[in-house]
Parts: structure tokens; sequence; C-alpha cells
């Protein structure tokens, strides 16, 4: 498949390919990334099936943003697309769809046109196929347009389906929750902000640094958090407790040396540990995060669900009383285009139901703003299609982590490869993005909670400057917005 890109109606001489992965049935990422390839104005994707596919990648819309987009399924065919028709084309379909899944069909009059405008943008563009040029700037109006009304839609939406859960007491103080940094409890002014502004906490848990060696756990960090924050009107949630990160492991369980069964008994001991040492104080507990993106040890499908269990079988175990959750990451799958041995998440999802593992909850992370895979800038109603897709797991969804930067940073930050919300990041756009987000996240009626991930900027964070309080502990401007909508949640 190959597909031509214009800028400006002209063939494109540079272009940055960024994210770029192709996917196919049930929007499934294929194993072609690194076959995906731009040079003189056309982007050239090779693979192994001849089978319908369509291609998502970073792109940029002028005045609005760089956001990763898909075009629709197309099929394999000798010339090339027009990359700008085509994801105009997939856009207004999913305008389309979504309008019918959520019943909206009237809109207030500017709105309105503004589809219509978009739709017929798109017609003359097909009426000038055979004019590239003409076809590609008529798309790229098309397209604008089209994102523009997207947004307006996700967040009417949003706002009619959050007034209905407040009017109904369907959301209260435990709704907007944060991850702290153990590392900076013993600050008052953090703390202050801390327990001002939320009555969800979540404490992380890092595998490795609480078991160095094994059998030997030191719990000192945990230990003074939970002083801390006990016996405050808080619901206190800790985890996640496995993650197959390289990085979270322990230094004594290597890759290689030890057999499944016997990483299992590990843990299933530190599992069990844990949560036996807190089960007093905690009200949730992340069980295992990632296990569909984070395969370290390579674990097949089975050893994957089997993990996934004994997580779950020891927590129970320990304690039956607090909420058990199962943490997926990158909701979208783009790593499965370049990692075999990982699992789509809504794949995952499915057959944890169906093995029959006794869980609570799933949680999602939505953290955006690096070139990284699944943390590239996303539009609103994608965001919200996606969280949509959750609806039909048949478990109360939880939105462990959010994350967003309040500054434009260097490196795999910035906005080429990393993308941007309608102009580059500063703290104004993070606080009207959080606004938009939460507002999503929580009407939708299956999502229970929203955790920010950092409460204050520090060296450490996975996503630069995206704490909701500066380095001095200084409120941002998307602190002040998260503390209104908390208020508004409270009064209602």
């Amino acid at each position: 498949m190959k597909f031509q890109v214009f800028k400006d109606g002209k063939p494109a001489e540079e272009f940055t390919l960024a994210a770029a992965y192709l996917f196919g049935a049930d929007s499934i990422p294929l194993h072609t990334t690194e076959k995906i390839k731009f040079k003189n104005g056309i982007i050239d994707c090779k693979r192994k099936s001849c089978d319908a596919a369509g291609l998502a990648l970073l792109w940029p819309v002028e005045g609005f943003g760089r956001f990763l987009l898909p075009t629709t399924r197309l099929p394999e065919r000798k010339e090339p697309y027009i990359l700008n028709v085509e994801l105009a084309r997939a856009r207004l379909m999913q305008i389309t769809l979504k309008r019918e899944d959520w019943a909206i069909f009237e809109e207030e009059n500017g709105i309105a046109e503004m589809a219509n405008e978009a739709t017929h943008l798109f017609v003359e563009a097909l009426k000038h196929i055979k004019d590239v040029s003409r076809a590609s700037q008529l798309a790229d109006e098309s397209l604008k347009k089209a994102l523009i009304f997207s947004e307006k839609l996700a967040s009417k939406h949003a706002d009619v389906y959050m007034e209905a859960r407040c009017r109904k007491k369907g959301l209260g103080r435990h709704s907007l929750g944060c991850t702290i940094d153990p590392s900076l409890m013993g600050e008052e002014r953090y703390r202050k902000w801390l327990l001002e502004m939320f009555g969800f906490v979540t404490i992380p848990v890092s595998w490795r640094q609480i078991e160095p060696e094994r059998g030997r756990f030191d719990c000192t960090v945990i230990d003074r958090c939970i002083e801390l924050l006990a016996g405050r009107r808080l619901a206190i949630c800790v985890g996640p407790l496995l993650c197959f990160e390289e990085s979270q492991l322990p230094r004594w369980l290597p890759r290689g040396k030890w057999e499944f069964e016997k990483i299992r008994e590990c843990a299933y001991e530190f599992v069990s540990q844990m949560v036996t040492r807190y089960s007093r104080h905690i009200h949730a507990w992340r069980l295992i995060s990632g296990m569909n993106a984070c395969n370290y040890f390579g674990f097949n499908f089975e050893q994957i669900i089997e993990m996934t269990r004994t997580a779950c079988l020891a927590a129970r175990s320990a304690d039956t009383k607090s909420r058990k959750i199962v943490e997926i990451l990158l909701p979208w799958g783009e790593y499965y285009a370049q990692d075999r041995e990982t699992v789509p998440p809504l794949v995952y999802a499915d057959m944890v139901i169906q093995s029959g593992i006794t869980f609570d909850s799933f949680g999602l992370k939505i953290e955006i703003g690096k070139n990284e895979i699944g943390r590239q800038v996303r539009d609103l109603l994608e965001i919200s299609s996606r969280l949509d897709y959750f609806a039909a797991v048949a478990k109360p969804v939880h939105i462990t982590g959010v994350a967003v930067p309040s500054a434009v940073a260097i490196g795999d930050q910035e906005c080429p490869v990393a993308g941007m919300w309608r102009r580059p990041w500063d703290q104004t756009t993070q606080s009207e993005w959080l606004d938009k987000m939460y507002r999503i996240a929580l009407g939708k009626p299956f999502v229970n909670s929203v955790t920010y991930s950092s409460l204050a900027d520090t060296d450490d964070l996975e996503i630069r400057e995206s704490g909701l309080l500066a380095r001095d502990f200084a409120p941002k401007e998307a602190f002040l917005t998260l503390a209104k909508m908390q208020k508004m949640i409270l009064n209602r």
C-alpha cells in the first residue's frame, strides 16, 4: 500500500513519520511497523497479507494541533492513495458512527453547519480526485473542520452525561484521585494541597525496591505514607503490585534463569505479603499492571492470563473486602505492532473475564505528550471513542493514570514527534485539556474514578512537567481547574 502525502497542495518533500503503524480488523495493529517508509512524497507500507488495512500516524492539522489519526481500512492497489483524503474520510465516518451511538443528531446551528461544511468539502475533494493537488487541499480543509466538530461533539456528549451523573449523585468525593510521590510526603505544602484537594490517593509500589533480596521486604516508604494518610477520610489505593517491565522487577529475578512456575510463586508471595500487611488501611489494590503490553519474560498467552489470575488469587486470599483492579496499559494497542509476545488490550480484557478470574474493576491509563508507543497526542473524540470500547467488558473502569505536560520539553516531547493539542503545551493548554478529558471520562457511566498520575513536578516523571503543582509546590492552572470540578461534584 502506498499513500501520497501533500502539504499545501504540493507533494511533501519532507515528512516526520512518527508513531506510524498499520492495523487490520477491529483496529488490531499489524506486525509491519518497521516496513513503513517515507520517500519522494510517498509513504510506502510493505506487508505480507493482501487484506484491507488502515494506516495510523501523527498528522499535523494547521491551527488545531498534531494528532495520531487513522485512515479507514483500505484494499491494496497499485496506485497510491491520497493520504490527506483518506484521513478526512476516516474522521467523517467516525463522526457519523458516534452521532448514531450517542443519538446526537441535532446540534446548535453553528456546530451543525461546521459538520455540513466538512462533509461538503470532502465531497468536493472526491469530485476533484484526479486533480490530486486540489483534492488534497479540499481534504485538508475538511479534516480541520471535522476535527473541530469532533471535539465539540465529544464535549457536548460529556457535558450532558456528566450533568446527569452529578444530578443523580453518581459521582462523589472519591471520583477524583491522585498518585503521590512518596519521597515528597514529608513536605508540608505537598501534603496540604494533596489533602485539601483529593479524597482518593494512590501510593505507588515498586517490587524491585520493596523486595531487594528474595524474602527480605523493606516497606519503610509505604509504612510512612500509610502513617501520614490513615485516618484522614481518604480512600487509599496501593499499586501496581506487579508490573512486568524490567525496571519494576527485582534484580534477583533475571530473565532466562527462572521457570514460569517459580516466577509465579514469587509473585504470589509478594502480593500476599503486601495485601496482608496493609489490608486494614486499603480501599483498593491495583494488583497487576500492563500484562497486555509489558512482557519482559516473554510469557505466552496462557501464562499472561495465569499470572493475572495469580495476582487476583493472592490478594483475595488475604483481603476479601477491598476493590481489586487489573490495570490495562496503552489502550489503543500500538505496542502489538512491534511485539508479538503482547496481547491487544481488548483481547486481554475479554480473556481475563472469560477465564473466570475474580476481580472487581479494570484500570486504564491515558498519558499523552511523549514520543513513546501509545503516548502520542490524540484528539478528544478518539479518546472518548476508545473509552466506549470498554463499556462492553462487563466490569467497571477506573482511569488509574492521566498525564499531560504543562510545557514543551525538548527531545521526545517535542511537538513534531509527540503531538500537540491546539497549540504548544503550556499551563493553560494543560488545564483546558484536563477539564475536557475529565468530563469525557466521568461522563461515562461505567467509569468510577479518574486518578491523575503525579501531583507535583519532579525529575523522575515519565512525562516531564506533567504535575499539577510546580516544583515549588505552587498550584498550576490545571490544579485549580480540577479543584473547581471537585467542588462542583461535591455541591450537587
